[in-house]
Order: structure tokens, then C-alpha cells, then sequence
């Protein structure tokens, strides 16, 4: 197992200016170490608009840090160059203007020895605002400091989606790390656990930090229900394509149709067929898909008609939620450097459903919408989730590329129906009367 040093930035900060700035350094140093395997031509390509290049991810980042700390703490900060401001916000309207999106990969200066400075340029400014700012101050700092340092590792995972969809448009199928393909095991069948009918709690209780979009906490009625035991395999999957789900039209939704005839999936993202056989792009090359492996880069359209033709359903996010309460937060994540889903561990978790965290974010069937009395932080930060809640899906758990330190059992991720470069899988649900 490869040691990154994560930091513990899910539990509660302390306030000392050496615990933040140690955070800090952590933090931005896992963003240079996911870089090390590249080479500067990797840095610069946008393969699709949902796709950064790498360089501008680095870059944004330094842009946050900038833009929400040490220009609200330093009145007279100025950046490295005036026009980074532009260049590398993202969506913030309230901050200024910015740069088209889907053009991001048209900027080639900065170039990437220039992105680097940058980032030394805001990391030095950093470090001086943890050694000289006051107590009190710095205290007052520490919720938007927290909220930077998760903003940077949601960007260190959007780097590894976006490095493997950049690699997998090379004809060559480059590489970006040497990993040793999962062990062609057995997965226990699939099997259903129950859970009761109630009125149950969710969302963030309020330890430790948390999205604005993860509360406030509520309770939820839930109907009983069954969850399946793990996440849809590799070989599950296969009997589906095989059974002619790209081509039977009652199995999907009407969007959903629409967009296989589009776009003519036939296969999760990154499968093909060579010489009769299914290989798939990873992040370690090209090979050949293991069943056991959980499916990984379907969309929700593609989770929503699978679940359909197993005479199932995808979970609501709340169903999800009290299936995972009182689980442990471990699995495959980032840190174990696999970077790629792996079969079912029956050590994962001894009792309940196995695989609820990490290896791939679990679609559920609910919109992402505000929770009951969700308001948006005033100002700029405002804007980091919640004008979001329209036209798409929650889901839940954390991938491959996620950090440990980073997720929670409240944590609700959000992407488009039509989304596949994300490392997103599939975990059945059912009614529990339907099945008595």
C-alpha cells in the first residue's frame, strides 16, 4: 500500500495555526504527487468540456486560495498576475468574469513551469498568513480554510477522472501508472438485506465539517426496503448487454433512449471489443474486463435500465443513507494507489452491505435537491453547491480516487444522467413487499 499521508481534514480542525498550516502542506502536496507520473504535454489537453487539463486544476486551486482567503485577509494582496482571476475561476459569477469552460484546454500560457510558480507564489503567501495572522483572526479564517482544503480534494479526484479520459483518447492507450490487474476471484452472490420501516434522521449532524448541501439534518419517512449485499460486477453487467439492454427501449427512460441512440453506447465508457473480446481503459492501460470487478463508468441512464431489467430499482439517496449509518467509512479508496474498482473483500465489512465506500460512486434514484430549510452562505461561497440543484442525480460513497479523509456517510456528490467519465457504479435496491 502506497503511503500518501492524507490528512484527517474530515474530522474536527483544530484551531492552532501549526495544525492548519501542516493541513495545508498535506493537502497541496498530495495535488504535485498525482502530477509526478505525467508529462507536460498530459497537463495541457481538454479531451471533452467536462474534462480540465490538469494544469488549469492546478492552477484553480491556487485561484481559490487566493480569492477566498488570502485576499479576504489580506486587503492588499495581489495576485502573480492579473488576468489568473479570469482565467481560473470556475463558475463563481458574484467574483467576476471568467473564461468559457470548454475552452479551458486553448490556454497554453501560463504554461506549466508558470502554473507551478503560481502555486509557489499562493503557498508562500499561505504559509505567512499562518505564521503571522492573530489568533482570533485566524480562528475566524479556519471555516473557509476547511472548505479550501475539501475544494482541493474534489479536485484531486476531478485530476485522475480527467487524466484517464484524456489518456484513454490516445490511440497508444498510454499508461499513467503500473498496477497489477485484480485477482480473477469469486464474488459471493448477491443477496438482499432488509431494513424496517420509519421515520429516520439524515444528514450531517453537525461534527466536523461538511458541505452546506449535506444539511440541515431532518428526518425522512422510509418505507421498508431491500438493498443489495454489494455493487453490480463487471459479469452481471456483461448479461445485460448481452441480453440486448443497448437495444431494447422499454428498459430505459425516454432521455435515456434518446441519448444511447445519440451517442450509440453500447458499453459502459471505456470498454471495447477487441478480437472478440471486451478490454476496457484504465488508468494502468488497456486490458481485458475482469467480471468479479464492480461495473464502473455507467451513467445513471445506463444504472436506471439495468436495475430495470433486474426486475429492481436504483436506492433513494435517504435508503442509502440508513443502510450506511453505523457503518465504517473504509474501503478502496485513493490512497490504496489502485486507482480502479476491485473485487468484493468479505474483510471490508463483517456484517450489513459490503463495498458502500469507495471503489465507485453508487448512483442513487433521487434529484439533487435542497434538503428541508437549506439556505446558501451569503456571498460567493454561496455559490459552491447549491445553484446546482437542477437536472441532476445524487450519489453516494466515494470512488477509487476519492480520499478517505474526505468522505462521509452525508456526503452527496451530484452529476448529470448522461455523466460517465466519473468513476460511477450501480448497487440495487427492491421493494420488500413485491419479494416477501
Amino acid at each position: 500500500m502506497v503511503d500518501y499521508a492524507q490528512p484527517k481534514t474530515s474530522s474536527a480542525l483544530a484551531l492552532s495555526r501549526h495544525a492548519l498550516s501542516e493541513q495545508y502542506k498535506q493537502v497541496r502536496a498530495f495535488s504535485e504527487l498525482i502530477c509526478k507520473p505525467l508529462v507536460t504535454e498530459d497537463y495541457v489537453v481538454q479531451s471533452m468540456p467536462d474534462v480540465s487539463p490538469t494544469k488549469w486544476h492546478l492552477a484553480h486551486v491556487s485561484w481559490f486560495w487566493e480569492t477566498f482567503v488570502l485576499s479576504a485577509a489580506q486587503p492588499g494582496y495581489t495576485s502573480l498576475h492579473p488576468q489568473y482571476t479570469y482565467l481560473f475561476n470556475s463558475y463563481y459569477n458574484s467574483v467576476g468574469a471568467r473564461h468559457c469552460r470548454p475552452r479551458r484546454g486553448l490556454i497554453s500560457r501560463p504554461t506549466v513551469t508558470e502554473t507551478y510558480q503560481y502555486r509557489r507564489y499562493v503557498d508562500e503567501h499561505m504559509q505567512a498568513l499562518f505564521e503571522h495572522l492573530d489568533e482570533s483572526r485566524l480562528s475566524a479564517l479556519t471555516p473557509v480554510i476547511t472548505l479550501g482544503l475539501h475544494h482541493e480534494q474534489q479536485h484531486q479526484e476531478l485530476m485522475l477522472t480527467d487524466i484517464k479520459h484524456v489518456l484513454s483518447c490516445n490511440p497508444l492507450n498510454p499508461a499513467y501508472h503500473e498496477a497489477p490487474a485484480s485477482p480473477s476471484l469469486s464474488v459471493a452472490p448477491l443477496s438482499w438485506i432488509t431494513y424496517q420501516e420509519d421515520v429516520y434522521w439524515i444528514g450531517h449532524k453537525g461534527d466536523g465539517f461538511a458541505f452546506d448541501n449535506e444539511g440541515p439534518r431532518h428526518k425522512t419517512y422510509v418505507q421498508s426496503f431491500q438493498l443489495g449485499s454489494r455493487l453490480v460486477t463487471n459479469g452481471e453487467y456483461l448479461e445485460f448487454i448481452e441480453d440486448g439492454g443497448y437495444s431494447t427501449p422499454t428498459l430505459w427512460l425516454s432521455d435515456g433512449w434518446r441519448t444511447v441512440q445519440e451517442q450509440q453506447w453500447q458499453a459502459p465508457l471505456y470498454w471495447e471489443k477487441r478480437d472478440g473480446q471486451w478490454c476496457m481503459m484504465t488508468l494502468s492501460g488497456l486490458r481485458a474486463v475482469n467480471k468479479y470487478e464492480p461495473v464502473c463508468h455507467v451513467s445513471y441512464y445506463e444504472a436506471d435500465a439495468y436495475a430495470h431489467w433486474k426486475h429492481a430499482r436504483l436506492a433513494t439517496e435517504a435508503e442509502w443513507e440508513v443502510a450506511a449509518s453505523g457503518l465504517d467509512v473504509r474501503g478502496n479508496f485513493v490512497e490504496s494507489g489502485v486507482y480502479h474498482p476491485v473485487p468484493m473483500q468479505a474483510t471490508l465489512q463483517k456484517e450489513g452491505p459490503t463495498q458502500m465506500y469507495g471503489d465507485v460512486w453508487e448512483w442513487t434514484q433521487s434529484a439533487y435537491a435542497p434538503y428541508p430549510g437549506f439556505r446558501p452562505a451569503p456571498g460567493a461561497v454561496g455559490e459552491y453547491n447549491g445553484k446546482f440543484m437542477c437536472n441532476q442525480f445524487v450519489l453516494r460513497g466515494g470512488s477509487c480516487v476519492t480520499s478517505l479523509s474526505h468522505i462521509r456517510p452525508t456526503y452527496r456528490n451530484f452529476f448529470p444522467p448522461d455523466a460517465r467519465w466519473q468513476f460511477t457504479g450501480i448497487r440495487l435496491a427492491r421493494e420488500v413487499e413485491a419479494h416477501a
